[in-house]
């Protein structure tokens, strides 16, 4: 089996690191700062599906992941004896507007067509903890999401990563590549990018969190309203975000839109603003040319695996699954979308029906 090296000790990198080694290959992994330093150590750690419709492959991928997540979690902490905060906890969506009520309401038959049957989707009249002024069209309640705790989810993956026989290496930036290497830094996978790709093919966009010593009960679901999301950890915190800023001055410092942010949970679960703030966030999460992930092989030697933006927490273990596949000469049954060609082709923009000028 072929020596490999990881660069990146993120979720993607470490998940990455951990599939390789279940099959037998030798693995290191290289950080340039240290594991979960950059977007896989915030704060969220929100993982919730597609709404039920519109159905493609890509939302497919990202189902199979989700419902993988519970068995794959709990393998991590096995192998590591640590926590990674995962827990199948539902989420609450507040409906404050008729016409999306009206979109919520006929996705039950979606769920029910295209979920497995264990979980499902439904529209209550009230949730606890909601303002009732936060939802006055009811609350959708789906059963299929999960949180993690993002900081937990790296150190477990790490220790398990070492316990399978690889190695880390942190304050290990890496400049050029040697070797069979999967690219799975994050952001920091654009100068490793820009030979194979072009430049500028990944690029940071600002998120920023809290954390807050309560409000909620632990492992109650998942909230998703105006924007925002509250995920009640396990731990009796609970953090509020995110932001995603695609212009800023400081990638690092939180400022008003944070606020903003809390504001809004506030507004959502009045309990929420008695509690105390436990940590102010901000980072960069990476973002490839499309939204999804980029996943593939770029040379003889060179993958990559990283983008993971808003759904990396979701679907590492898949994308990890997948890459393994690449690597041995197989080719994976994962969505057209990630792959780093589909990245490079402009977006085309479909105009809607009302934007076709009538001929005469």
């Amino acid at each position: 089996m072929a020596n490999i090296t990881v660069i990146g000790a993120g979720v993607y990198g470490l998940s990455c690191a951990l599939a390789l080694l279940k099959h037998g290959h030798a693995v290191r992994v290289l950080e340039k700062g240290r594991v979960g330093q950059g977007a896989s150590g915030g704060l969220v750690g929100a993982l919730s599906p597609h709404v039920p419709e519109d159905w493609n492959p890509r939302k497919q991928f990202q189902l199979g992941a989700l419902i993988a997540g519970a068995a794959h979690w709990a393998e991590v902490e096995r192998l590591s004896g640590l926590p990674s905060g995962y827990g199948r906890v539902g989420r609450y969506i507040p409906l404050d507007d008729a016409y999306e009520a009206e979109k919520a309401r006929g996705r039950v038959a979606g769920a029910a067509r295209l979920w497995p049957s264990e979980f499902g989707w439904k529209v209550l009249p009230e949730a606890p903890h909601i303002a009732p002024e936060a939802a006055p069209y009811g609350v959708v309640h789906e059963t299929l999401s999960a949180r993690i705790s993002p900081r937990l989810a790296c150190t477990a993956l790490a220790a398990a990563v070492v316990k399978l026989g690889g190695e880390i290496e942190e304050n290990h930036p890496v400049e050029s590549l040697s070797g069979v290497s999967v690219i799975a830094a994050g952001v920091g996978s654009a100068a490793l990018l820009e030979p194979f790709l072009g430049a500028g093919r990944v690029r940071g966009v600002k998120g920023q969190a809290a954390l807050l010593d309560g409000g909620l009960p632990a492992d109650s679901p998942v909230i998703y309203g105006n924007g925002v999301y509250i995920i009640p950890h396990a731990d009796g915190t609970v953090a509020v975000g995110a932001t995603s800023e695609n212009r800023f001055d400081d990638a690092c410092c939180t400022d008003a839109q944070l606020d903003t942010v809390l504001a809004k949970a506030f507004a959502i679960v009045p309990t929420l603003a008695q509690a105390s703030i436990l940590e102010r966030h901000a980072g960069l999460r990476p973002r490839a040319p499309k939204p999804e992930a980029m996943l593939g092989q770029l040379d003889a030697h060179t993958f990559v695996a990283t983008g993971g933006f808003k759904t990396g927490l979701g679907n590492a273990h898949a994308i990890a699954a997948a890459l393994v596949k690449i690597v041995r000469g197989e080719a994976p049954e994962i969505p057209k979308d990630l792959s780093p060609a589909h990245h490079l082709v402009r977006r085309i923009k479909q105009p809607m029906p009302w934007q076709i000028a009538q001929k005469p």
